[in-house]
């Protein structure tokens, strides 16, 4: 597939929330891999539920390090001053900023990330979270940025739609949710990581086709990998 085919087939998906099986996990995860294919970087979601912190929810990797850097970013760098401003941020080189984010800085070389952007879940002037890339050895282009901020737009357009189709659950109701269901999947992968003996990215890729193949909820998914056992089709 080029480039201008994912592109388009991209903003597909995150307009594409008006369905009974939505899954916000799922979605936000899809949002942060087209963002590894399309703009070369390594890409995490947070959130934060009216009144509370930011949150990461939705990360392309799970290496350790980077799940270190992702929780940090959530009280301290690039990602929480652009959701507190509302305004990107981009080529930021975080060697050049020990002193303003010394714990994310110190993270991020950990992970091997020199360099960040981070873009605004936005939508009618209400912040619903944020949108961090990080790059190894250069910054993310501005144009990049501004791809990213159009991805970003989209996402949180298509995330108010849904919940505007179920206008019963409150915005806050659903981002409280959302949290929960993370902690799910992350239990879940590291269970059948081990049970698999494989990688946590592996046992993650294999939930997610099981719940795409059986049109189940990855949380649904992950529940019972702890619960019941499962081992997905796709990792047998």
């Amino acid at each position: 597939m080029n480039r201008e085919q994912l592109l388009a087939d991209t903003f597909v998906e995150l307009a594409d929330t008006l369905v009974d099986d939505f899954d916000i996990i799922d979605f936000l995860q899809q949002l942060c891999t087209r963002c590894e294919q399309l703009l070369d970087a390594t890409a995490a979601v947070l959130i934060a539920p009216p009144g509370e912190p930011l949150q990461p929810v939705a990360p392309c990797d799970s290496e350790t390090e980077l799940s270190d850097l992702f929780a940090a970013a959530a009280y301290e760098g690039p990602a929480l001053e652009c959701y507190r401003t509302m305004a990107p941020l981009a080529l930021i080189d975080l060697e050049a900023c020990d002193t303003q984010w010394p714990e994310f800085t110190a993270l991020a070389r950990r992970a091997g990330r020199a360099y960040a952007s981070a873009v605004p879940l936005r939508v009618r002037g209400e912040a619903l979270g944020c949108l961090l890339l990080l790059r190894i050895s250069e910054p993310v282009p501005e144009d990049a940025v501004l791809l990213g901020q159009a991805l970003a737009d989209a996402a949180a357009i298509g995330l108010v739609h849904e919940q505007t189709l179920r206008a019963h659950r409150t915005t806050a109701v659903q981002l409280r949710t959302v949290l929960h269901s993370r902690v799910t999947v992350e239990q879940a992968k590291g269970v059948l990581a081990v049970r698999l003996d494989t990688s946590v990215n592996a046992a993650f890729d294999a939930m997610r086709a099981h719940a795409r193949r059986h049109h189940r909820r990855l949380t649904q998914v992950a529940q019972e990998v702890i619960d019941k056992e499962l081992v997905p089709d796709e990792a047998v």
